[in-house]
């Protein structure tokens, strides 16, 4: 398992793809251990290239004993292949160089082959991700920007470093970005991008529902499915923007939109908003469907409420009927429905009666009751029904991986 704390971890679907990983002399090379960790765990069959600086701070045997293999050093080093310059362009499917140091960005520029990874750089025709890291007057040197625009205009994916402090002093940008940020890139090169072009709005996580100043009425949603479907989708191609209930703790890619939000009609009137320019909508969040009348913005007190009080509550907006009915020609929909029943095949029913009425063209239904499909756990297992009749049991699996599996459902409804 990835140790990155993202909603796709635990996805299978990246299983025996290849990364090849090439580390460069900074500081910051010792995090790219956990890159390989992370790709790893999800089954990913990884070989690196250290540099000779790279090699100033960590040691090949680090990388082989977490699972990389082969680890490249010199060019002609003893008992290295003949063509092991060729290698990583016959076989890997992405490559990868982070952190890639001034020096490195300058050879990748220039096509250099006079080195172990330039010479696998240049002979690779697949998605290049470069991610730069130095110091913040390196990074912003003009010799360094020139050679980071020709690179990306030639096609590679770069992740721009972080700002900050830095290991020599000196703070601004030149930092090794986030690491969720590379691992997310280069999983998209990984990915298919059968959804490229698409647009999807995703709602997730919980509402929060006021009814004094500091309590509020909920569920125990954590957004998990939400985040994976919205995660996925971004992973396949798609732009994707999110309208997140409260607590959403997981890292997302960077370049994916993020609205907050807290109650279900602050939810509705940003889906509302969006929906009109969207292709798709996967309406996941676990929206209260009432909301108690409040009590006012401060807190109530214990003392006035002696013999215990009433709350009233009024009916939320439907998110997923309402838009669904206005929805526009070509517009596809996703919905999410949480149940409590002992058996699938009352499951499926449910998932029937409420396809129909949603309006939806897949239906999604989990059963919160059941041990490992619940709230806040990192597995799922649901009844998926279509607007033709079809209909599936997905059994217990990561939430990423019942994720892509909708996303393939919704592609083809």
């Amino acid at each position: 398992m990835s140790c990155l704390n993202t909603p796709v971890d635990l996805c299978t679907h990246f299983a025996n793809t290849r990364l090849h990983l090439g580390v460069c002399g900074s500081v910051a090379c010792y995090r790219a251990v956990e890159l390989l960790r992370a790709w790893r765990g999800m089954g990913i069959h990884v070989s690196v290239t250290l540099t000779r600086g790279a090699r100033q701070f960590v040691t090949p045997l680090l990388f082989a004993s977490l699972g990389a293999n082969p680890v490249y050093e010199d060019m002609f080093a003893p008992g290295q292949e003949v063509f092991a310059h060729l290698e990583p362009g016959q076989h890997a499917n992405a490559l990868v160089v982070a952190p890639a140091s001034a020096d490195a960005l300058r050879r990748l520029a220039q096509g250099a082959a006079d080195d172990m990874l330039a010479a696998q750089a240049l002979a690779f025709d697949g998605p290049v991700i470069i991610a730069p890291a130095m110091n913040p007057r390196m990074w912003a040197h003009a010799a360094t920007q020139a050679n980071v625009r020709l690179l990306e205009n030639r096609g590679n994916s770069i992740v721009p470093p972080g700002t900050g402090g830095t290991a020599c002093g000196d703070a601004g940008q030149g930092r090794l970005a986030p690491l969720e940020e590379i691992f997310f890139t280069a999983l998209r090169a990984l990915a298919p991008q059968d959804m490229a072009g698409k647009r999807v709005l995703v709602t997730l996580g919980p509402t929060r529902e006021q009814w004094d100043g500091v309590r509020f009425w909920s569920n125990p949603s954590t957004g998990r499915m939400g985040m994976a479907l919205a995660a996925c989708a971004w992973l396949r191609g798609a732009a994707v923007t999110a309208i997140c209930g409260p607590g959403i703790s997981l890292a997302m890619p960077r370049n994916l939109a993020c609205c907050h939000v807290r109650s279900a009609r602050e939810m509705f009137a940003a889906a509302q908003d969006l929906w009109t320019h969207m292709d798709m909508g996967m309406f996941t969040a676990a929206v209260a469907d009432f909301s108690p009348k409040s009590f006012g913005t401060k807190k109530a007190k214990k003392a006035d409420m002696q013999q215990g009080f009433t709350v009233d509550f009024v009916p939320n907006p439907d998110i997923l009927r309402t838009l669904a009915s206005k929805r526009t020609s070509g517009q596809k929909v996703l919905g999410f429905a949480a149940e409590t029943v002992d058996d699938t095949d009352t499951l499926l029913a449910l998932a029937q009666s409420k396809l129909a009425a949603k309006h939806a063209d897949v239906l999604a239904a989990n059963a919160v009751n059941v041990a490992g499909s619940g709230f806040g756990t990192e597995t799922n297992a649901v009844v998926v029904v279509d607007a033709h009749g079809l209909h599936e049991i997905l059994p217990t699996r990561s939430k990423a991986d019942i994720a892509w599996d909708l996303c393939t459902w919704l592609l083809h409804s």
